[in-house]
C-alpha cells in the first residue's frame, strides 16, 4: 500500500483529531484553523445528521458539551443548531479565540479545508439511529466528498454495513473500517476476505501490534491508529509503521515524528 503524494521521506502522516481539539472546541472552524497552524498532514472529523437531514460535524451521541446532556444532534433541525454556541460549554477552549462558533455543516467543512490538507471523515453510524438514516448519511456524505482526488479525502465508519453501502454509492472513494477495541486480528482476516474493496483499517492504539500491522500491510491496506496522545502511544504507532497517526496533540506527534 502506498499513499498517493505521501511525503517523500515516507514518514507516518499526522492527522489532527477533530482539529486541534486541545486548543479549541472540537470540530469547529477554530479547532481546524488551529490545527493548520502546524505542518499537519490531515484532519479527522465526524459526521452526524440533524433532524431535518443536514450532515453536520459532531462526535458524541449526547450534547453534554453544549450543556444539554439529555439531547442529541438529531433532536434538532439545522436552523435550531445554528443558533447554539458551540464553544461556551466546552471544558477546553482557546483563550486566544474570541469568536462565537456555530455548528459546521459537512459541506462548509469540505469547501473550507479540502484543498488545505488530507481529510478523514468518519460517518457516525451507530445502533442508536435507524438504518434508513444511516443510508441517508452515507449517500449525502459520499455525494459531497466526490469527486475526491486519490486519497486526499477518505471516509471511515465503525459500521461495516455502511461502508459496503458507501462502496456501492461511489467505488472510487477510499473507505476505512474503524475497529473497536475488542475486535481481534481474526476478525480482521475475515473482513479482508469478505470486503477486499476496503482501502484500510483504523485501529485503536491499545490493540495494534506487529502481527496486526504485518497482516494489513501484506494485503496492501492503509493502517491508521487512534487516538495517540501520550509519548508512549505516539512512539508505539511510529515504531510499528502506521501510515496515519490520529492525535489530539498533533504538534507533539509532529515533533516526535521529526520533520
Amino acid at each position: 500500500m502506498q499513499l498517493k503524494n505521501k511525503n517523500s521521506t515516507g514518514k507516518c502522516l499526522i492527522f489532527a483529531h477533530r482539529g486541534a481539539s486541545k486548543e479549541a472546541a472540537e470540530n469547529t472552524s477554530g479547532a481546524f484553523d488551529k490545527a493548520l497552524e502546524y505542518p499537519i498532514d490531515g484532519i479527522e472529523t465526524d459526521v452526524q445528521l440533524t433532524r431535518d437531514e443536514v450532515p453536520v460535524l459532531w462526535h458524541d451521541r449526547f450534547l453534554d458539551k453544549l450543556g444539554m446532556p439529555s439531547k442529541h444532534i438529531d433532536n434538532f433541525d439545522y436552523a435550531q443548531l445554528k443558533s447554539f454556541d458551540f464553544t461556551g460549554n466546552f471544558l477546553i477552549y482557546s483563550e486566544t479565540e474570541n469568536r462565537d462558533e456555530s455548528i459546521m455543516t459537512l459541506q462548509e467543512f469540505l469547501s473550507a479545508y479540502r484543498n488545505n490538507c488530507r481529510l478523514l471523515i468518519e460517518i457516525k453510524n451507530r445502533e442508536w439511529e435507524a438504518s434508513y438514516r444511516h443510508e441517508i448519511k452515507v449517500r449525502k456524505t459520499m455525494a459531497m466528498v466526490a469527486p475526491a482526488a486519490g486519497d486526499s479525502i477518505m471516509v471511515s465508519s465503525f459500521d461495516l454495513d455502511s461502508l459496503v453501502y458507501a462502496h456501492l454509492c461511489d467505488p472510487e472513494i477510499p473507505l476505512i473500517y474503524n475497529f473497536e477495541i475488542d475486535q481481534t486480528i481474526e476478525e480482521a482476516r475475515n473482513v479482508l476476505s469478505a470486503q477486499p474493496f476496503l482501502f484500510g483499517f483504523c485501529l485503536p492504539i491499545e490493540t495494534i501490534d506487529t502481527p496486526f500491522v504485518e497482516l494489513l500491510h501484506s494485503h496492501d491496506k492503509l493502517i491508521a491508529v487512534y487516538t495517540c496522545n501520550s509519548d508512549n502511544e505516539i512512539n508505539k504507532a511510529l515504531e510499528l509503521g502506521a501510515d496515519i497517526l490520529i492525535s489530539d496533540v498533533p504538534q507533539k506527534a509532529l515533533q516526535m515524528r521529526g520533520g
